[in-house]
């Protein structure tokens, strides 16, 4: 693997685990979380949403599939640190570009193997997240480290992982270039109303959201989330986080996506302003992960921490509208908080089956609706995928309206 010397996780609470060092070697200092894929590890390392965090796979072995870059969520790797049980050392896919080990060197990412990383998770479930450092250094001294672990905060990370300046995605060729797409679940309004069980499968002769225009505000997006609406022929125009809602209102959008993104939701103070603005206007929106806790921020709810918080793709949530439950992906630590909902504003659309969450919301008398999974997955299943028909057809009965 090419780095073998010697590393250690220390925890804030003051217990180590000896392993090995992976990826770069330099030492960080990072809010340790687990995320329990038991695939996809590139998407996860890829996704902006871990800026801040060092990242603990439960599943064992990692990179046995090496790394394929076109499965990137964007550009670069996003945790500060890597944690493992086992690094696969000899890779095998027709499709691999390098090994995990030279992705993390490349990008400056260091990590730790050999680690007991069941333990780990054991001890951040039941002691919650918290903060620890990776180091090779043999001769720590825990007096000295424990107080700058306790000191650590992510800090404002969004402005770290949006983009630097507008662009714009085209779907207008989508179906010449890839043909119809079939096995879509197609959002059928009448059928979802009447509590008829959604997605129902169905072949989708052209792209339902054809020539529609979305405004995408990039709050550490993964490139899913425009992919998906380009799959289904929309025109995407991504946003800077801190672009102000006049610019977004004068592009005059047919809908408007607020994505996921790192960090504590109430850290983006100036916007949740713009947020406002938007939520203030008629324009359709159905925001994600850290823009759904944004958008209740916006409107007068309230967001607390969780104690290890839900990353992995194996979460159920249940829509309450029709009382399906569906397999997400999901990678948040903070979570909208019900007892303050104000149901004049909103209302739950989901919950987490295993602890009882918020998952979404519904906003009264707007056509705005916000889930804290991921829809867009990847890693993860495509359960929810639906849920960008929803939000397409939303812009069409309000453009027919």
């Amino acid at each position: 693997m090419g780095n073998t010397k010697q590393a250690f996780l220390i925890l804030e609470d003051g217990t180590v685990f000896t392993g090995t060092g992976i990826g770069a070697q330099k030492e960080v200092v990072s809010e340790i979380v687990f995320n329990t894929s038991m695939a996809g590890y590139l998407e996860v390392l890829t996704d902006p949403s871990y800026a801040g965090q060092a990242v603990c796979m439960t599943y064992p072995l990692i990179g046995n599939y090496g790394i394929c870059k076109d499965d990137m969520e964007s550009k670069k790797p996003w945790p500060d640190g890597f944690i493992v049980r086992e690094l696969s050392r000899i890779p095998s896919n027709f499709r691999q570009d390098i090994t995990i080990q030279q992705f993390l060197e490349e990008n400056g990412v260091p990590g730790i193997a050999g680690i007991d990383t069941r333990a780990l998770t054991k001890i951040l479930r039941e002691k919650g997240t918290m903060n620890g450092m990776i180091t090779t250094n043999e001769k720590y001294d825990l007096d000295e480290i424990l107080p700058k672990l306790k000191e650590y905060t992510t800090g404002k990370v969004v402005e770290k992982v949006t983009c630097e300046a507008k662009y714009t995605i085209s779907g207008v060729n989508e179906l010449k270039e890839n043909g119809p797409l079939s096995g879509l679940a197609h959002f059928d309004r009448e059928a979802y109303e009447a509590g008829v069980r959604e997605p129902r499968p169905s072949l989708v002769k052209n792209l339902n959201g054809r020539g529609k225009r979305i405004a995408l505000l990039d709050l550490g997006a993964k490139s899913n989330i425009a992919d998906s609406l380009k799959r289904r022929g929309c025109d995407v125009t991504v946003y800077p986080a801190l672009t102000k809602a006049e610019e977004i209102i004068k592009d005059r959008p047919d809908g408007i996506m607020l994505s996921n993104g790192p960090g504590d939701p109430k850290e983006c103070v100036s916007i949740i302003e713009e947020i406002r603005k938007l939520y203030n206007t008629d324009i359709p929106i159905f925001a994600i992960c850290l823009g759904h806790q944004l958008m209740a921020l916006a409107t007068g709810a309230d967001t607390y921490k969780m104690k290890y918080g839900h990353r992995g793709g194996n979460h159920p949530v249940k829509d309450l509208a029709t009382g399906r439950v569906y397999i997400s992906s999901q990678n948040h630590g903070y979570v909208v908080d019900m007892e303050k909902l104000d149901p004049r504003v909103a209302v739950p659309a989901f919950i987490n089956v295993n602890d009882g969450t918020n998952e979404g919301l519904s906003y009264t008398g707007k056509n705005i609706f916000t889930v804290q999974f991921h829809p867009e997955a990847c890693p993860g299943p495509q359960d929810s995928g639906y849920l960008f028909d929803r939000f397409i057809t939303m812009m069409e009965e309000k453009k027919n309206a």
